[in-house]
């Protein structure tokens, strides 16, 4: 290697990286690459939660502790892209490629994969496109933790005697957006900067500069 593609940097200049907004080529090409491969990951996933859920049926909310492997994409690829829509774009292929391989939840995956990639669009905006180190990879992962738990909540478990809001509403938030922190924020961040250190993503601000 030539020289390496991960440059130090200040930290203001790691927290500070505001960015061309037009999409360039590989803008796309990658964001709808990492699209794909979370779709796989979905499916795999799927096929795991199906085993995994079964041992939490003793306290079912904590089934949401198993929600923030399909909150990765939208996280990640606003960390890597750095662009507005990025998020939305590759939760959503994320979605659909999923559907393609078989995902029991039919069409309305799809729908999902769009929320959960606006809901982490959500936090990226907060800082309007301008940080991307922990703070906003937290951030965007508690977003969209928010956003499929509203979902799920109101399309399936609204609140009620089955659903109490301190039994069931509130642990369920918590553990989805736990597990959103944890796989999307944390485990997301270190895979962009793990990508970045491979010198993949020269293209990329992300990888020119410590994220």
């Amino acid at each position: 290697m030539a020289r390496p593609a991960v440059h130090p940097s200040s930290a203001g200049t790691t927290e500070q990286q505001p960015g061309p907004v037009r999409w360039r080529t590989v803008d796309i090409i990658v964001t709808a690459v990492l699209g794909v491969a979370f779709g796989a990951v979905f499916w795999a996933w799927n096929l795991f939660s199906e085993v995994a859920s079964t041992p939490l049926d003793f306290f079912p909310p904590i089934k949401g502790l198993l929600n923030g492997v399909y909150l990765m994409p939208g996280v990640v690829a606003g960390l890597l892209v750095r662009k507005p829509g990025a998020a939305t774009f590759a939760s959503t292929i994320a979605a659909a490629v999923s559907l393609l391989l078989g995902s029991p939840y039919g069409l309305i995956i799809v729908w999902y994969g769009l929320v959960q990639g606006l809901g982490a669009e959500l936090g990226f905006l907060l800082t309007r496109y301008r940080s991307f180190g922990w703070g906003t990879a937290i951030l965007a992962a508690i977003t969209a933790g928010l956003s499929t738990s509203i979902l799920d909540l109101s399309l399936y478990y609204p609140v009620s005697a089955d659903y109490p809001f301190w039994v069931f509403t509130l642990p369920y938030v918590v553990a989805t957006v736990l597990s959103s922190v944890l796989l999307a924020g944390v485990v997301g961040l270190l895979l962009v900067r793990a990508l970045a250190r491979t010198g993949a993503l020269s293209a990329f601000a992300a990888g020119r500069t410590r994220v």
